[in-house]
């Protein structure tokens, strides 16, 4: 059939269909628009009837009422013409009332209505005609005996009417509703069977056209999209389901298609190989082309660093180079120095010699391997520029090697993964390296040779021409001799003289060109005896290298020797002092307060010797920031405006006009000197007094000078020198009448070195002595300046001024009045606390920076209460109860960590929120105790406003919000009914894709997440977590039922507050560990959660029958210990090496906590760490590491060994119950 004739029937069933659908259209139309109107006359006007009378009379009879309320008829023209109106309405819908309402049921209603409305008409005009006659009294009788009941009546009659009405239209209604239904019913059947069969008849004609047409027009578009796009894809395949000329059509473009997919993508490999191979080929030209024209190693490591980092985006590097060759008979330990970096990194300083096998660079150099480091940790590498600082990520290493050799080695960093392109320029490169290091050495090597020749070649010159002349004078002599012998033939034994000369003068020139000989010789053997010499020092070097590591590790072991028998002195002396059995009197109190200042003051003197021995390591750091001279000077006379008092001598303190308000340096470094000084200036001054005079020196280097003056004893002359020595005094003698170790000094000039300055001495014997510390405003920019260039740049002589007159070094003490004990108190708000103000508990022994936050947050509307010591500031945070705490670290007393434990440790003050304002860089370590924020001193006054603002968002949301991210469905709910009430928010994410997009929706204060070793998702969350600033600081809390292994968890802990094993009590860990981060008051929690944490945090319940091995081989220790946990009710066993305490443990292996000493016999606490942790049933075990080590990375290396935690003797009780009562909670 044709197309033509498919088309005409196909639309003329179709136009049949919708002339008859719609007819009927119209037709029911018609019908519902007649019941429409029939309802809205017959019911709907006749409801509205009613309600208008309903509407009237109620009005009518509230205005009646309020008529008679109006107690003067004057005041009543306007109720009186509010009834007459409503009463025309009443009248107006009884009267069409009547004349509509016809028939059955509907007329008795009216009828009913129209003689209740009457007889409430007729009371209403009774009720008018009394109040017009002024008997007010007689119509409130009247409305109150009939009139209300006639009212009810009435309203009741119209209300019976309205039910009615309302009932009879919604019958109507439902008809309507019934019959329009059954019509629109056959209507949509009748309409899909029209469908049915128009889509029926349009596919029968559609399908046999389209088809084909339809496959060549996606033929004919994606060719075209492909082709306009200038690529082909050759994706796109025609499915064929015909056999029809379309189906040849689509066999040949599917033949085209595939061709054009194998050719487009062999280009596209030949492509991308050759501009990968066009980027190799190309870099490297270039960097050989700059390496040929360099001659030295310094330039070409320079060079070569520097572009290779530009080149792939590396953000550092450092290349070491071996200079001399490797001969037969040399050692193979041949030492690589530093020759060039890029980025050399602030306040560090870049190791410059290394030996094969030393470190990663040495490793490489040793076994000639790559190295390649990915996801490096974030202390490993800190890449800075002028506004911050990054942590690197990846790290390659190579070496170059040329005949078996290895030259050179050089590492690259990037915070970016190394691309395998990258990676395969780096292997090219090594052998242009190599090259270069062979050409240049060539270079220098025939160099040399060529000044020896020169030299040699010079000798001989001066050799030859000493045997011309020589030969001359031969010639002469022969000359002379023919003249001779022509003259005087007779003359035969004049001849054989000077036939003899002439021998001899042969002889004279062999032995002189054999002396020649030999001093060739012998320049060869001095070259060979300089090279060994070379080797010697080297050796040398490695020998004093070793040297320095036995003298820390000594005074390391020293100080453990010192610290053991002081740990068992310090702690039993202060169970004596706090004399809990009362069984002391007060003299024995006061001996063991003796006994305990005695031992503090030893402890003292051991971390003077470690700060001795830190600096000469080179192991003590300095950490730079911009320091307030007024904050020190201020701290200083805080600390020894009191001993000046007592010793009744003036103390003041000047700072020039001019002089910086701050300087950049080590405030805590710059202070122990000026407090060293200070100290030894108040010990050796009786009457008179000391000044401190701060003032400025410009020049190329500008510097800051501290100058501390006397009038005490002064130092003779010739030993000014000494006194800087360590261990030396002035007066060394052992009648000598002053205490001290001679440190103090030592220490100060070592420190004043690192810091960039030197200490400078004036002193006049009997009349005092003044001290000066100059050092550099800016200590960053003069980091490789030492005490000579200080020196100099000052132009003036150390030690050797002239004398100052003592009394021209101070002012009168008038001056500087000293404060008296009454303005030590600080004046803040507590006494004048009421219900319902917010309070700020500031702890801080600064005043000044006290006095700062308090007018803050006074500004702020916050009452404040001061502390300046850190027993007070606990004692009153306990007692008032503040809604949040200021809190500084370093106070005295007790220091800011040890507050913070106790206020996390106790129910009613552990969600109270503190922000922590610190010198001390511990960011995360106050966070991870419970801190919302930290901020790190000295502080703008902008960063003290942000603080508080934070302060304030916290305590203005209520509401807590907890992210909560896990795969499991049921667990999650688990956690949620653990931890939620009407306090916290808790958003669910099913994994880490999902928590990553609710943490960009909205803010949290916690995050709690499930996971395992091989969930990538949530540790690829973790890790944009830590990288993006505003969430770095979110507390995160891993809840998990793997059992990590050591290195596990240390990873972890990277990301994580606390890290909790699914165990019996893992619930109430984390129930515990949730409110604090979120800082939930514990009073308003149900009871059953209240009772799960006060079991919990029961002090004595966590000590009570726990099982504690204490492993020490000093039984003073062991007895002190064992005297202190025994008093906790815990059982207590010991052992005296670690060999012992594995035996322990296999007869008891319910042990719940080990105490392990490091420094043992037999088998040390680092092995007997690790031979616990290898055995499965003790991985979880909590060991705390008892050392009395205090050099660097002490805590690290016990960690790695399988610490739980570490504590340093001397122990402090309250700091070990703590620490104990943590892990047994854990």
């Amino acid at each position: 059939m044709k197309i033509k004739t498919k088309l005409f029937l196909g639309f003329g069933a179709l136009m049949v269909l919708m002339f008859t659908l719609a007819g009927i259209g119209i037709n029911r139309l018609t019908t519902i628009d007649e019941s429409m109107k029939e309802i809205y006359s017959n019911r709907y006007k006749k409801v509205q009837l009613t309600a208008e009378l309903h509407n009237g009379t109620t009005e009518l009879a509230k205005s009646l009422a309020n008529l008679l309320l109006i107690a003067d008829p004057a005041k009543s023209t306007q109720s009186l013409e509010a009834i007459r109106s409503q009463s025309l309405i009443v009248s107006k819908a009884l009267s069409q009332m009547d004349t509509e309402f016809k028939g059955g049921m509907e007329q008795s209603l009216a009828a009913d209505i129209s003689n209740s409305g009457k007889t409430f008409l007729k009371y209403k005009d009774d009720v008018l005609q009394l109040y017009r006659a002024g008997k007010q009294a007689e119509a409130n009788e009247l409305r109150t005996a009939v009139g209300v009941g006639y009212q009810d009546d009435f309203v009741s009659s119209i209300g019976s009417m309205t039910d009615y009405q309302e009932e009879a239209m919604k019958q109507a209604l439902t008809a309507a509703e019934e019959e329009n239904s059954r019509v629109y019913m056959y209507t949509m059947l009748l309409a899909i069977l029209s469908l049915l069969i128009g889509i029926a008849i349009m596919f029968w004609i559609v399908l046999s056209v389209t088809r084909g047409l339809g496959m060549l027009s996606g033929i004919i578009s994606n060719f075209g999209l492909e082709k306009e796009q200038g690529r082909w894809m050759g994706s796109y395949r025609i499915a064929i389901t015909t056999t029809d000329e379309f189906a040849d059509i689509a066999h040949i473009f599917n033949e085209i298609a595939e061709d054009l997919e194998e050719s487009t993508a062999n280009e596209r490999k030949l492509s991308q190989l050759n501009a990968d191979q066009a980027w190799l080929e190309s870099h490297i030209s270039f960097i050989s082309t700059e390496l040929q024209s360099v001659r030295r190693f310094e330039e070409m490591g320079q060079t070569f660093i520097g572009e290779l980092c530009r080149i792939i985006g590396a953000h550092s590097g450092a290349i070491y180079i071996a200079e001399k060759e490797a001969g037969p008979k040399q050692d193979a330990l041949r030492t690589l120095e530093l020759k060039g970096m890029y980025a050399r990194a602030d306040g560090t300083e870049p190791v410059q010699q290394v030996i094969p096998g030393q470190g990663l660079i040495g490793q490489c150099a040793l076994d000639g391997k790559p190295i390649d480091l990915t996801e490096v940790p974030a202390d490993y590498l800190k890449i800075r520029s002028a506004f911050g600082e990054v942590a690197a990520l990846s790290v390659a290493i190579r070496s170059a090697v040329s005949y078996d050799e290895v030259v050179a080695v050089f590492e690259v960093a990037s915070l970016q993964p190394f691309s395998l392109l990258e990676l395969q320029l780096l292997d090219r490169l090594s052998e242009i390296v190599a090259i270069t290091v062979q050409r240049i050495r060539g270079q220098l090597r025939v160099e040399e040779l060529l000044r020896i020749s020169q030299s040699l070649t010079d000798e001989l010159q001066s050799q030859s021409e000493e045997l011309l002349t020589q030969q001359e004078e031969l010639q002469a002599s022969n000359e002379k001799l023919e003249e001779q012998t022509k003259a005087l033939q007779a003359s035969e034994e004049l001849l054989q003289r000077q036939q003899e000369e002439l021998e001899r003068s042969n002889a004279d020139l062999l032995r002189k060109t054999k002396q020649l000989e030999e001093q060739i010789l012998e320049s060869e053997e001095m070259n060979r005896q300089i090279e060994h010499a070379n080797d010697a020092l080297e050796k040398q070097a490695i020998e004093l290298a070793y040297a320095s590591k036995y003298k820390s590790e000594f005074l390391a072991n020293m100080s453990h020797e010192l610290r053991t028998p002081l740990n068992s002195l310090l702690i039993l002396s202060q169970l004596l002092k706090e004399n809990k059995e009362g069984n002391l009197n007060r003299k024995q109190v006061e001996y063991a307060e003796t006994i305990y200042t005695s031992g503090s003051d030893l402890l003292k003197l051991i971390d003077d010797v470690l700060d001795l021995a830190k600096v000469e390591s080179g192991k003590m750091e300095l950490h730079t920031e911009t320091v307030v001279i007024k904050d020190v000077t201020d701290a200083l006379y805080k600390a020894f405006a009191p001993m000046a008092r007592k010793k009744k001598l003036s103390f003041d303190i000047q700072i020039d006009e001019g002089t910086p308000q701050d300087i950049v340096t080590d405030s805590l470094r710059l202070q122990q000197v000026l407090k060293n000084l200070l100290s030894n200036a108040f010990k050796f001054t009786f009457k008179g007094g000391v000044s401190i005079h701060i003032h400025s020196l410009t020049g190329d280097s500008p510097m800051i000078g501290f100058t501390i003056a006397d009038t005490g004893i002064g130092i003779p002359a010739d030993k000014q020198r000494m006194i800087f020595e360590a261990f030396r005094q002035a007066d060394g003698t052992t009648s000598r009448h002053y205490g001290g170790t001679g440190l103090g000094l030592s220490i100060s000039r070592q420190i004043a070195g690192l810091l960039g300055g030197c200490i400078e001495l004036e002193s006049v014997e009997g009349e005092g002595s003044r001290f000066t510390l100059y050092v550099p405003q800016n200590h960053e920019s003069l980091l490789s300046e030492g005490y000579t260039q200080a020196a100099a740049a000052r132009d003036v002589e150390p030690f050797l001024a002239e004398p100052v007159p003592p009394m021209a070094l101070l002012r009168p003490m008038e001056s500087c009045a000293m404060p008296s004990e009454e303005t030590q108190q600080f004046p803040d708000d507590r006494g004048s606390i009421e219900e319902g103000d917010r309070v700020l508990l500031i702890v801080e022994d600064d005043i000044h920076f006290a006095k700062i936050c308090m007018d803050t947050a006074r500004e702020r509307g916050f009452k404040t209460i001061v502390a300046l010591q850190g027993d007070t500031g606990l004692e009153l945070a306990k007692a008032y109860k503040p809604d949040a705490i200021l809190l500084d670290i370093q106070l005295p007393v007790i220091d800011g960590w040890s507050i913070l434990v106790h206020l996390k440790n106790d129910a009613a003050t552990r969600h109270i929120p503190v922000h922590i304002v610190s010198v001390v860089d511990e960011i995360q370590q106050g966070l991870s105790m419970g801190a919302i924020a930290y901020l790190q001193k000295p502080s703008s006054k902008e960063s003290l406003e942000q603080a508080f603002t934070q302060i304030e968002a916290f305590l203005d949301n209520g509401l807590r919000r907890l992210l909560l991210v896990g795969k499991d469905e049921d667990h999650r709910s688990t956690i949620t009914e653990l931890i939620g009430h009407d306090d916290v928010q808790i958003v669910s994410a099913s994994g880490g894709a999902e928590a990553w997009e609710e943490l960009k929706k909205q803010s949290f204060d916690c995050m709690v997440i499930d996971m395992g070793p091989t969930d990538l998702a949530e540790f690829e969350l973790l890790d944009r977590i830590k990288s993006e600033e505003g969430l770095r600081r979110l507390p995160i809390v891993i809840y998990t039922q793997h059992r990590w292994d050591s290195k596990e968890r240390l990873r972890l802990k990277k990301y994580a507050e606390s890290i909790i094993i699914k165990d019996v009590k893992s619930p109430e860990r984390l129930l515990d560990e949730t409110a604090m981060f979120l800082h939930r008051v514990e009073a308003r929690l149900p009871e059953a959660k209240r009772r799960i944490l006060q079991k919990l945090h029961s002090k004595e319940a966590v000590f009570a029958g726990k099982k504690v091995l204490l492993v020490d081989d000093d039984i003073r220790n062991v007895f002190a210990l064992s005297n202190l946990l025994e008093g906790y009710d815990m059982q207590v066993s010991f052992a005296e090496t670690g060999k012992q305490a594995l035996e322990r443990l296999s007869e008891s292996p319910d042990i719940d906590l080990v105490l392990m000493d490091i420094m043992m016999p037999e088998m040390d606490g680092y092995e007997a760490m690790g031979a616990i942790r290898s055995q499965p049933q003790f991985e979880q075990l909590p060991i705390i590491a008892l050392t009395a080590k205090a050099m660097k990375d002490d805590r690290e290396k016990c960690v790695q060994a399988g610490a739980s935690d570490y504590i340093t003797k001397p122990v402090h009780t309250e700091q070990l119950l703590s620490l104990i009562r943590v892990w047994l909670c854990k």
